[in-house]
């Protein structure tokens, strides 16, 4: 599932606060520290270097275990995910040495491959080097696959209303694609310097789904599909001080997230009038819950498809299972567990999960390692769900 997004397009965490004379960085690393001597003994050899490198430099490198456990507990901390139980499973891929966007390009492809796994998704985050002064490289797609929005001569938009400002900009930088309703967007990609490159994704990195229906043929007629890895790419992981600008994160989509949200939203695809016409749904009133009945089948259309051709999905009945048995791991070890409650249910059917009858942890955006919503973005965020 899109774990740090809940709806396919969402992260919308506060951005991270401003190093002062009052929380210096080293402040920052100590607390990290805090955090971190649940997994390791960190050892006062290696405070006194963090110190050094600071004095001296102004800044610090994390080592690779504290990059690790630190992406790990980033995940951990996020409030408004509810995929969180495989927090432990975190996949680390260490890009911190490149050095181009081109070195970036090449690493977020590494991230495809191997998060995508054939559809046997893992849970993945690459992160590249970290911020100076506020900054450093920036992938400017919501998610690495996403897909385009044209504006038409009419008024209307061809594809997916979300990205018509990301659309542009890439037209602008040059990118010549068919023009359908599901083109699948090439990176953006800025440099330290503020420079933004466009490097077109080859579709060998790109594996899709085509939805059908068993029981509603004229379902799958429509053409629809949708990509099965949700590579969120425009947070910040903000670890120990230390923000990372660039660090894709992929877990997997729960169905509804794409079933009743990128395809059924009226500001998306809005194809719940074209659903239900291939039901034979009575349209004409909303007492008829027309609207309802497309959602469940559209979405059901999602989980069956990506089942039969053996890509790694979960429903939404599972996905809040799991985050309670997350929060109830989580008591046990005597740790709260911070919950946006609006953002851990479902958008269909959420009365009948048991996230729903509960409440949780208020939500902390200020707990760190997290990951951040950045300050400004190229595409419209709408309501920023995995998207």
């Amino acid at each position: 599932m899109n774990y740090l997004d809940h709806q396919d397009a969402h992260i919308a965490s506060p951005s991270a606060p401003r190093i002062t004379a009052e929380t210096s960085l080293f402040d920052e690393y100590q607390r990290f520290c805090t955090a971190l001597r649940e997994f390791v003994t960190v050892p006062d050899s290696r405070i006194c270097s963090v110190d050094r490198e600071i004095a001296e430099g102004g800044s610090y490198e994390l080592t690779g275990d504290e990059l690790r456990f630190g992406a790990m507990l980033a995940w951990r901390n996020h409030a408004r995910c509810n995929g969180r139980m495989h927090w432990r499973t975190l996949k680390v891929l260490d890009f911190r040495r490149a050095d181009t966007v081109h070195d970036v390009f090449d690493g977020c492809l590494e991230h495809l491959d191997y998060s995508t796994n054939n559809g046997a998704l893992r849970a993945v985050v690459s992160v590249f080097p970290q911020s100076s002064n506020g900054a450093g490289f920036e992938i400017l797609n919501p998610q690495l696959i996403r897909y385009a929005g044209y504006r038409q001569a009419d008024g209307s938009i061809l594809g997916d209303p979300l990205h018509v400002e990301l659309t542009d900009s890439a037209l602008r930088l040059g990118w010549a694609p068919a023009r359908t309703a599901f083109d699948v967007l090439p990176l953006l990609i800025k440099s330290p310097s503020g420079r933004v490159t466009m490097c077109e994704i080859p579709p060998q990195y790109i594996m899709e789904v085509q939805i059908e229906h068993p029981d509603y043929p004229d379902i799958g007629a429509l053409g629809l599909r949708w990509h099965v890895n949700p590579a969120i790419s425009d947070k910040i992981l903000s670890i120990g001080g230390l923000d990372f600008r660039a660090a894709p994160f992929s877990g997997w989509y729960v169905s509804s997230e794409i079933g009743a949200r990128n395809l059924s939203d009226e500001s998306r695809y809005n194809m719940l009038p074209s659903v239900a016409r291939a039901m034979g749904l009575d349209t004409r009133r909303d007492a008829t819950l027309w609207k309802d009945r497309a959602a469940v089948e559209l979405t059901y259309a999602v989980q069956w498809s990506y089942s039969e051709a053996g890509v790694h999905i979960v429903d939404h009945h599972t996905a809040a299972k799991q985050f309670i048995k997350h929060v109830e791991r989580e008591s046990q070890s005597k740790r709260k567990v911070p919950t946006d409650w609006s953002w851990i249910n479902p958008p269909i059917s959420a009365s009948t999960t048991p996230t729903f009858h509960r409440s949780y942890d208020n939500p902390n955006f200020t707990l760190r390692p997290n990951f951040l919503t950045r300050e400004a973005q190229v595409a419209s965020q709408g309501c920023p769900a995995h998207g």
